[in-house]
């Protein structure tokens, strides 16, 4: 008698915690859907900027930059979250630009580092080549071929056959929303919510 009105109560809560993130996730793809109605030239010049809330000028950035701008646009800093979690667990985060300390003007600006810090947060999904298993407001990273790697967020809009989300990404023409999902290898799927 009691365990029914619990799992009642239980399914309640599991019901209202994934509509949360579904919510939480169409927001972060609308935010970054308005980042294609900005003029941004590719630029991945080192910037001096502030902290915390720090942005390279808004008239330049590179992919990572439309990952940090969707987020800030909902309240979220990465530049500040990567760069506490880099400060706390340096060992862990990628060597590979020879640093023995963390940098708030970049460290946040690198694909690998957000990849560490989202896998960190538990925000690590299966990589598919399902287009179904990739939803909006979904993190996705690739390899471009070499050591050049690639972020963008998955959008809630379709490519013309309808078969795969498209993708708002800055890989050199701006911000800009393109089938490109499966265009390049993808090495990591990530779905973050703080």
């Amino acid at each position: 008698m009691f365990r029914r009105p619990f799992i009642i109560a239980l399914l309640c809560i599991v019901v209202h915690a994934v509509n949360a993130q579904s919510v939480f996730h169409k927001q972060l793809a609308d935010s970054a859907l308005t980042l294609t109605k900005d003029k941004v030239s590719y630029d991945p010049s080192y910037f001096t900027i502030k902290y915390p809330n720090g942005d390279v000028p808004t008239d330049k950035g590179v992919c990572t930059d439309v990952v940090i701008r969707a987020y800030r646009k909902l309240g979220i800093d990465l530049q500040k979250e990567v760069h506490e979690d880099m400060s706390a667990h340096f060992s862990i985060y990628p060597k590979i630009w020879g640093l023995s300390r963390t940098d708030k003007n970049i460290d946040h600006r690198r694909v690998p580092n957000l990849m560490t810090f989202f896998k960190r947060k538990g925000g690590a999904l299966t990589i598919t080549k399902k287009p179904e298993d990739y939803l909006e407001g979904d993190i996705v990273c690739w390899n471009l071929g070499g050591a050049i790697t690639h972020i963008g967020i998955v959008a809630n809009k379709k490519s013309l056959n309808h078969k795969r989300p498209l993708v708002i990404h800055n890989i050199g023409a701006g911000q800009v929303l393109e089938d490109c999902l499966f265009r390049y290898k993808i090495i990591g799927h990530f779905r973050y919510q703080p």
